[in-house]
């Protein structure tokens, strides 16, 4: 069960998520009315609709991952994939998707997190594919020059309570695992990265 703290911050996370996805999307309706006038064309109207759709991605998987996941909720396997797809927009993400079989949105939660966590090791954006499905998680990062030293593993085990901003999904992690019946194990190799999700 989430603490009383941790509850609320998936209210507020939700609500942001909710509020924001709404405008965007009208923005992103708006441009492809746009570009079926055929009046507005080009390279600037190419990366505001990139930027419009990364915005949606990412709004999408900040719900997920920072909003409530109410109990019997699932999130299907196609619907992750399309929101991580859409994330390569960025041209840093790139995350394959090659699990199987729909989840329990608690557990799209937990995954989510590893994965923002994951990336902080991933300075260059290197690409990941996660593997497995319900109940067991696989995360590999090939990465030639990853930043998985010490310090980010330690952060990753015990994150304490000084992170910035940037880094609050490793605080959240521990309780979103907990909440699931998952636990977290890193191998970090020459060149490569992996981070499983598995049973506690």
């Amino acid at each position: 069960m989430p603490s009383p703290d941790t509850h609320l911050a998936t209210l507020v996370g939700s609500r942001i998520c909710h509020d924001l996805i709404s405008p965007v999307g009208a923005i992103g309706n708006g441009l492809e009315l746009l570009e079926m006038t055929g009046l507005v064309d080009g390279p600037e109207m190419a990366l505001i609709a990139d930027s419009v759709a990364n915005a949606a991605a990412r709004i999408r998987l900040f719900r997920i991952a920072f909003g409530l996941a109410g109990e019997g909720q699932q999130v299907a396997g196609r619907e992750a994939a399309e929101i991580l797809a859409a994330l390569a927009g960025d041209g840093r993400t790139h995350v394959t998707w090659a699990a199987t079989g729909d989840m329990a949105r608690v557990e799209a939660k937990a995954l989510f997190l590893a994965l923002m966590c994951l990336q902080k090791a991933l300075p260059y954006g290197d690409p990941v594919t996660i593997s497995g499905g319900a109940g067991g998680w696989v995360l590999t990062a090939d990465a030639p020059r990853h930043r998985a030293d010490d310090a980010f593993v330690a952060k990753l085990t015990a994150p304490g309570d000084d992170l910035p901003p940037g880094e609050v999904e490793f605080a959240l992690l521990p309780f979103a695992l907990a909440d699931c019946g998952l636990v977290h194990r890193i191998e970090v190799q020459p060149g490569r990265v992996v981070l499983r999700l598995s049973s506690a």
